[in-house]
């Protein structure tokens, strides 16, 4: 983005637009988050991230418009901008946390299952010819 071209107005818009599609992905992926993942939250956490750093990136251009002679009203339109930039990345970061720690649960849990399965068949337990066997021996 070129920063002698682009207008004050245009940054906004941009950053504006920027906001309103982070806050449509995060709130897909808000869903993944309460719902069972499929592999497919990579490529949603890639898409939020590069959002966020070219929201980050309007908002340094915007931090140049202020600080070459911008006005009150301009200084605090930019402090909203970076506020929403702030929430809207402390949210990702919370959400993807809360799906990193749901995942690691999930995970432990299949362990388990595996582990239970393993002994399961190294003691006989599917197998219909230990049942007598383990029968006799209680």
């Amino acid at each position: 983005m070129e920063l002698q071209s682009t207008s004050w107005d245009a940054l906004r818009k941009q950053a504006r637009k920027f906001e309103a599609q982070l806050d449509e992905q995060l709130n897909t992926y808000r869903r993944f988050v309460s719902t069972k993942a499929d592999g497919s939250e990579n490529d949603l956490e890639s898409g939020i991230d590069r959002l966020l750093k070219q929201l980050q990136q309007v908002n340094s251009h915007m931090q140049t418009w202020v600080s070459s002679g911008g006005s009150e009203i301009l200084s605090h339109t930019l402090n909203r901008h970076r506020e929403i930039l702030q929430d809207l990345t402390q949210e990702f970061n919370r959400l993807r946390s809360s799906l990193k720690a749901k995942q690691e649960h999930s995970a432990l849990l299949d362990f388990r299952e595996f582990d239970r399965a393993r002994l399961d068949l190294e003691e006989g337990g599917d197998n219909p010819e230990q049942a007598p066997k383990r029968a006799s021996l209680t």
